[in-house]
């Protein structure tokens, strides 16, 4: 007689699941914790005991510290990355184009992982270990959302005076990401990006499919 086994009991996850969720959790736990605390303060204690996982089970999954934040931004920049991507048939359909590319990409440097990412950039510029861990990762990330940006706004690269807008546009985006880090004031962010928006919009050749 064959007997047929049934599905695995209810709340018995296949162990590759199980640990596939206890990673998510370290990851999440650990942007949660640069964002809030900084560098300093985000451990792989710290972070196993934000997760719920214990000290054991975080190493087994990240050795070190480094190999643990490292993850976590690889996987948070797949994420935002693919969620501006998502969004382009949105901010194409928009008058007020600039505009919404601005909030957008303000917007990644008010968000938890814009706030972690920060954090670790101020930290790495005093400490020549973590700067050569997180150099690759911030070039990787400028490169990714130039890229999108100028999807984003429908611009042609291939003209100097777009390259150099749009990457000041980035730059300058962050810089308002560090600033909110002491000052939230939504409004007079609002009222900045709006301004800068409007001169986007007038540099000739900038903003594509857009009359100006």
């Amino acid at each position: 007689m064959t007997v047929t086994a049934g599905p695995p009991p209810a709340g018995r996850q296949p162990q590759q699941q199980r640990s596939r969720a206890t990673r998510q959790r370290l990851l999440d736990a650990t942007i949660e914790s640069l964002a809030e605390v900084g560098w300093d303060r985000t451990t792989v204690v710290a972070v196993a005991g934000r997760a719920g996982v214990s000290r054991g089970a975080a190493q087994h999954h990240f050795t070190t510290r480094d190999d643990l934040v490292i993850a976590a931004i690889g996987h948070v920049q797949s994420e935002l990355l693919a969620d501006m991507r998502r969004r382009i048939p949105e901010v194409a359909g928009r008058r007020d184009r600039s505009m919404a590319v601005l909030e957008m990409i303000s917007g990644l440097w008010t968000s938890t992982f814009g706030r972690a990412a920060l954090h670790l950039w101020v930290a790495a510029s005093t400490d020549p270990s973590l700067r050569s861990l997180v150099l690759p990762l911030e070039r990787q990330l400028n490169q990714d959302i130039y890229k999108v940006t100028i999807e984003l706004l429908g611009a042609d690269s291939a003209r100097p005076q777009v390259r150099e807008s749009v990457g000041l546009t980035l730059q300058l985006m962050r810089g308002m990401g560090l600033g909110a880090l002491l000052r939230h004031d939504s409004t007079r962010r609002k009222a900045e990006l709006a301004q800068w928006a409007a001169m986007l919009t007038a540099i000739e050749g900038v903003i594509g499919r857009l009359p100006l």
